[in-house]
């Protein structure tokens, strides 16, 4: 297949999220510019380099679906590019070398105090992609069930966060007048009625 972007050119040079202009062109071969948002760190580390597929390369960040009795782990966040907070789920960038599994392990333990047990039937998924119209960045998700106190001692010193123990009234509320991010809006659908168990959504 032909490849519609024809030059990268890097635009910033920061610490966590770097502007790329992608000189490309439309289907009937139009010339346009695109403006791309990544998290890596110069042009080769973009999903796009290379003849292997975007959504096979290694996931930037790991999102946790977790449950606790018959309830839902959520986070009400502080996010800067909205001014506000909004309910997500927990999950944090993956460290150079480091196994899904265990950044999931590591960041619901950062982010909520809560220690997490994976399931042992499924693992973690292949990196799937947030917003691709904007941005490369892609995500695996794990799922498992948590113990312990909320708590957060653990949170970085510029997050913002409030650990939701959500049952599913609650769920159903905050999607009606709440913000709340797109994946896990999904998830909570899901978790709101799939009753009996709350990862049967799951396809292996």
């Amino acid at each position: 297949m032909n490849k519609r972007v024809k030059k990268v050119t890097k635009q910033t040079d920061n610490r966590f999220l770097n502007l790329y202009l992608l000189d490309s062109e439309t289907r009937d071969g139009q010339k346009i510019t695109y403006e791309l948002a990544s998290r890596a760190k110069d042009i080769n580390g973009l999903k796009l380099s290379g003849e292997e597929k975007a959504s096979d390369k290694i996931a930037n960040a790991v999102m946790i679906c977790a449950v606790t009795g018959d309830k839902l782990v959520l986070e009400k966040q502080f996010r800067y590019p909205l001014d506000d907070y909004i309910y997500e789920l927990p999950a944090g960038l993956i460290e150079k070398g480091e196994k899904t599994e265990d950044a999931g392990v590591r960041e619901f333990y950062e982010e909520t105090g809560m220690k997490l047990m994976l399931l042992k039937s499924f693992g973690s998924s292949r990196p799937f992609f947030s917003s691709a119209g904007m941005t490369d960045e892609s995500i695996s998700l794990v799922y498992g069930f948590a113990s312990g106190t909320p708590t957060s001692e653990h949170e970085e010193s510029t997050e913002d966060i409030e650990v939701i123990l959500a049952d599913r009234w609650e769920c159903q509320r905050i999607l009606k007048e709440e913000n709340v991010s797109t994946m896990c809006a999904l998830v909570m659908m899901n978790f709101i009625h799939n009753v009996r168990d709350p990862f049967g959504f799951l396809v292996d």
